[in-house]
């Protein structure tokens, strides 16, 4: 009986795609442990009204959960300590580059969060990246990837649906793991997330498989429990395309004001899966 989470970020309502996720991790567990976090380190787009639905379209669609909540925003010192562990070995740098320098390097290839970083602050010495941060010039904390690949030697993964992986981190170059707006990167939060919280499978959508891989590298560096993985397919339009908050995908409040019944929407969602 193992314990799971469904971990939505409440950056918006809460749709179908979101309610099977919810639905599968839930099974998942088997009668374990099942968790919810609020993923809201990116406070510049979560909202406290979104967290208040979130929690009331669960209840709807009668999904429960253990207390208490873990929300990401009250534990800013836990991913500080982990960037200072890294910062520690060596491996993290400042990076001053902006997204729009990035873009226009014409020369970067992509990896599966868009262009890769060409590893141009990498280079600077240490005398360097302290004058201009001390002068306040932004920057970001990016992970020495080739270095920690090094370190961490060859490592594994499994997923209960597709096997085991080996472990490719050098796939998304060197990752942002904090920015000045965003205490903690995605990467770093849900490694460290799932670690303390204990979660024994990790839970999510088939368009996070690839980020498994920096996750991997992150439980080696920080010398945190392997859980086992089952992505799920994702639940698509009549278009093929994956439900999203950006693209207006029906919400579950919008649902259920329609007369729509939890049965109604599990109805749905079964013949959309993989469509």
């Amino acid at each position: 009986m193992p314990t799971t989470r469904f971990a939505p970020s409440p950056s918006g309502l809460l749709h179908i795609g979101h309610a099977y996720s919810a639905w599968f991790s839930s099974q998942a567990s088997q009668d374990g442990r099942f968790l919810l976090r609020i993923e809201d380190i990116d406070q510049t787009r979560c909202r406290p009204e979104f967290v208040s639905a979130i929690f009331e379209d669960l209840a709807w669609l009668g999904l429960s959960w253990e207390e208490p909540v873990r929300v990401q925003s009250d534990h800013f010192e836990d991913y500080r300590s982990a960037l200072s562990l890294l910062s520690g070995e060596g491996l993290l740098y400042p990076c001053f580059c902006t997204r729009a320098d990035i873009r226009a390097s014409a020369i970067a290839p992509h990896g599966p969060d868009g262009p890769l970083y060409p590893g141009t602050c990498r280079a600077l010495s240490s005398s360097e990246r302290s004058e201009r941060m001390e002068r306040g010039e932004p920057y970001a904390l990016r992970l020495d990837v080739e270095e920690a690949v090094q370190r961490s030697g060859q490592l594994e993964w499994h997923d209960e649906h597709q096997g085991v992986h080996s472990a490719q981190p050098e796939l998304f170059g060197d990752v942002v793991l904090a920015r000045k707006e965003t205490p903690a990167s995605y990467h770093l939060c849900v490694t460290v997330d799932d670690a303390l919280q204990e979660v024994e499978v990790v839970t999510r959508g088939e368009d996070l498989f690839e980020s498994t891989h920096v996750h991997r590298l992150l439980q080696a560096l920080l010398e945190l429990p392997v859980p086992e993985y089952a992505h799920h397919p994702l639940l698509r339009d009549e278009d093929g395309k994956k439900l999203s908050k950006r693209d207006g995908a029906t919400t579950l409040r919008a649902m259920r004001d329609s007369g729509m019944t939890p049965s109604d929407v599990f109805e749905q969602m079964t013949s959309l899966v993989g469509a």
